[in-house]
């Protein structure tokens, strides 16, 4: 009954989040006051400065005439900013996705026909409904897990892609547009000697002024500068009859729809053979939307709703395509100028798409002056500002994985299809994203010099006998095995820790492989002779352990122990202290500050598995009745200050640092009974006794903790000294 009304409540939620984001604009109209519009009005027409020519300019990237860029920009910037998330975002053309828009329309149909267009149009329509469908599905936050090593790569490869296709424009050679940059290239090279003189000298004189206008500042309109400079050259001097390229004519009107404009409706083929390339367009374009857009509200504290961004995306290119645009995106330039120019609503997109529509009118006769080569070095200069060298070696010094990442997509942008190479890099992206969510960190942790806090130092000497592992991400099924495998590699490492402490504050998801996992960990040291505990172990991971019975059947409440006493409580119970006193050199703990260090390496025998299970170790009441042997001899086996602070009645201390020395001299003909704190120096006195042939020797298991626990009474001396057995 639930996946039944579950699947059938989708529709319903779609339906809601449609209704939700469509109401976008009169959110946004609500919140706008009327101080806010002389500061919009301004940065709107400081950004149209500079879309009018970047419109332009990408459209030609795209071999699209000019009014397809301007209309572009017109549509995209009214409409992503009306419903959009970021007041700051400037949807249009951009530089990127102009140049990946290319080879899919190449491939299709010839630049300058009506069905390049229409091509066009469908490449938006389709990428817009993409990202509205992962908005209403409410998959925003998808976009957060595409590296910006992707961006960095592509668009480093964008640029050389810019820049060698630009340069035909530049020199005004008559060479075809190709999709490959390596035939684009080598075409170039072949006709060098054909270059134009009068083109390419506008061409580099109009590169040199839009660099040195650059230095002037972000305010400086460079390119709308350049641009006037140049189609008045063309008018007074006319270039135009000498050769020299323009633009040509551009349309007076209001965007008109696509399909009627040009004559012709896209059919169900042209539509099939744009889809995977309009994925990636969509793709590129929602990375680029969303790091422009959350680089600038870090700067204010601005909040941004990513579905909300993506359907604004979504439906600004869909209003493109319809509206003889093509795909548009979010801006970082135009966005971060508009933020710089102090605008404070959405209402700024709107005013730099109608003042982009208004410039068309009135400025169309002379914008078809617009000379080909001084586009071309606008976007040449563009080309070189798109790399952001900066973040390019701080990603080569920082991350190897985003390093390589970046490569590889710059690689793949200059090897392969522009789409494949997109798509290739964000799945290699999301893949690496998957790999590190599904390689928790498990490392081992010990106190620091204050013995305050358990930090990760390779360099500190760590327990003989006890790990200390932090687990940090999700167990499930995609992680089990690296937990596993790095729990081994600890253990093979350090053989003696047959006692495990799992601290479980990082973990707060685990699936039935998760839990399996944790059983069979447990299992395996209990099969070595030891044992796993829990610390600092969160609601939701206890709940699926209870409700698993993993706690309660395979671990009891008694291992899942608080942080601060922890230590202590396993000392008690779990620390072989023959070890720290005889073989750990070591004072790990602050546990074992107290600890008496009598080192004697190899001439201590070694413990057996579980030396608290002996077969001659027995339990207190029946220890207590061998104690009334008067023939029998008991030996404490501790060190003289716990002696001192209590031991069993009657007994005599012999440490079993003396023992070892002494064993050889104690009566044969009498019953030996041994007794130490938990019964493991006892065992291991059992051993050394077992091995020189004694045979009424007994241990009390468990030790003065077991015979304490059972109410029995010790006698406590505080100032006797030690005596020696006879």
């Amino acid at each position: 009954m639930t996946s039944l009304s579950t699947v059938a409540s989708q529709p319903e939620q779609f339906v809601r989040n449609m209704m939700n984001y469509l109401a976008q604009p009169w959110a946004i109209l609500r919140e706008v006051r009327r101080d806010d519009l002389p500061a919009d009005l301004i940065a709107g027409l400081t950004v149209a400065a500079v879309a009018i020519p970047q419109g332009i300019a990408y459209a030609s990237i795209a071999e699209l005439p000019p009014h397809v860029g301007l209309y572009t920009a017109a549509v995209g910037a009214i409409v992503g900013s009306l419903w959009g998330s970021s007041r700051f975002l400037a949807t249009g053309p951009v530089n990127a996705s102009s140049l990946l828009v290319l080879p899919l329309l190449l491939a299709v149909a010839v630049p300058g026909t009506p069905l390049y267009l229409v091509a066009a149009s469908v490449i938006a329509v389709l990428s817009g409904l993409m990202c509205m469908g992962l908005a209403l599905m409410r998959l925003g936050a998808i976009v957060t897990v595409a590296s910006r090593s992707v961006l960095l790569g592509f668009v480093a490869g964008a640029a050389l892609h810019i820049g060698v296709g630009q340069t035909r424009h530049l020199l005004g050679l008559e060479v075809p547009a190709a999709p490959e940059l390596y035939e684009t290239g080598m075409a170039i090279i072949r006709n060098l000697t054909n270059a134009h003189l009068a083109t390419t000298v506008l061409g580099v004189g109009a590169l040199l002024l839009m660099v040195a206008l650059r230095r002037l500042g972000p305010r400086v309109p460079a390119a709308l500068l350049t641009i006037t400079l140049s189609a008045l050259a063309v008018f007074l001097f006319g270039l135009e009859d000498r050769g020299v390229r323009i633009v040509g004519e551009i349309p007076r009107t209001l965007p008109p729809l696509t399909w009627v404009a040009n004559g012709m409706f896209p059919d169900i083929r042209l539509v099939q053979s744009l889809v995977i390339g309009s994925a990636a367009v969509a793709a590129l374009g929602l990375v680029e939307a969303v790091a422009a857009s959350q680089t600038l509200a870090r700067r204010v504290g601005e909040r941004l709703d990513f579905n909300q961004e993506f359907f604004g995306q979504g439906l600004a290119k869909v209003a493109t395509g319809l509206f003889s645009g093509y795909p548009c995106s979010g801006s970082f330039t135009r966005s971060a100028l508009s933020q710089q120019s102090g605008a404070r609503t959405h209402l700024t997109g709107v005013v730099t798409g109608v003042t982009v529509l208004v410039a068309m009118l009135l400025l169309a006769p002379y914008a078809r002056l617009i000379p080909r080569a001084t586009i071309a070095g606008v976007l040449l200069v563009i080309a070189w500002g798109m790399v952001d060298r900066s973040a390019v070696r701080r990603t080569l010094r920082t991350s190897s994985s985003e390093a390589v990442i970046m490569s590889a997509t710059f690689v793949a942008t200059l090897l392969l299809p522009l789409d494949f190479a997109i798509l290739a890099g964000i799945v290699f992206s999301l893949a690496l994203f998957v790999v590190r969510s599904s390689l928790p960190r498990v490392y081992p942790v010990v106190p620091d010099a204050t013995y305050r806090h358990l930090v990760h130092d390779p360099t500190r000497p760590v327990c003989p006998q006890l790990a200390l592992m932090n687990i940090r991400g999700p167990l499930f099924f995609g992680a089990v095995y690296h937990i596993e495998e790095e729990l081994r590699h600890n253990y093979e490492r350090h053989p003696g820790q047959r006692t495990l402490v799992l601290r479980m504050h990082g973990v707060d998801q685990c699936d039935m492989s998760g839990v399996e996992m944790l059983d069979a960990t447990v299992q395996a040291y209990r099969q070595m002779g030891g044992d796993v505990y829990m610390v600092r172990l969160r609601k939701p991971l206890e709940d699926v352990l209870v409700q698993s019975r993993f706690i309660g059947e395979t671990l009891g409440r008694d291992h899942i122990l608080e942080q601060d006493g922890a230590i202590e409580y396993l000392f008690e119970h779990d620390i072989d202290p023959a070890i720290c006193t005889y073989e750990c050199e070591h004072r790990v703990f602050a546990e074992c500050q107290t600890v008496v260090k009598h080192v004697y390496g190899d001439h201590v025998p070694s413990a057996p598995l579980d030396p608290r299970g002996h077969h001659l170790q027995v339990a207190p009441d029946e220890f207590r009745k061998l104690m009334t042997d008067p023939r029998a001899l008991l030996l404490d086996v501790r060190e003289p200050a716990e002696h001192r602070r209590a031991h069993l009645p009657g007994a005599t201390l012999l440490p079993l640092r003396d023992l070892l020395k002494a064993a050889a001299d104690l009566p044969r003909d009498r019953p030996v009974l041994l007794a130490c704190r938990s019964g493991r120096r006892a065992a291991r006195a059992l051993f050394v006794l077992e091995d020189l042939g004694y045979d009424q020797v007994t241990g009390l298991r468990g030790g003065i903790l077991a015979w304490r626990a059972a109410g029995m009474s010790v006698e406590i001396e505080r100032n006797a000294k030690a005596e020696q057995p006879r």
